[in-house]
């Protein structure tokens, strides 16, 4: 079975799949050819909770870079077409709380939809 990955906070975008990109802190493992499959929420759940499987994705891309190199297309590509980078970055940060902020390596993955 695919390893989980969580998408939370843009699971209304995942569901739509106008999202084809996401950022993690971890996830320095993947490949492209990797499947996953999206969860609503994957981990912290409270007891008589079951996880919410969105669909399979297929990794296209993978690669670690500085959260403050995200472009506006990426944020596009992230679910927020009417977001700027400033306040894309922003929110990342408010909601992962990354060790160094926009500077710290993180990492950028490309899917697609199975």
């Amino acid at each position: 079975m695919p390893r989980n990955i969580s998408f939370a906070l843009t699971a209304d975008q995942f569901k739509k799949k106008t999202k084809t990109v996401t950022r993690r802190a971890g996830w320095k493992f993947l490949k492209p050819g990797d499947v996953l499959t999206g969860c609503k929420k994957c981990r912290g759940l409270k007891p008589g909770e079951k996880i919410e499987r969105l669909g399979l994705i297929r990794v296209v891309d993978v690669r670690r870079e500085r959260l403050n190199q995200i472009t506006d297309e990426d944020v596009v590509k992230e679910g927020f077409p009417n977001m700027n980078r400033q306040a894309f970055i922003k929110f990342f940060i408010d909601e992962m709380k990354p060790k160094h902020g926009g500077l710290e390596p993180i990492t950028r993955i490309e899917f697609e939809y199975l």
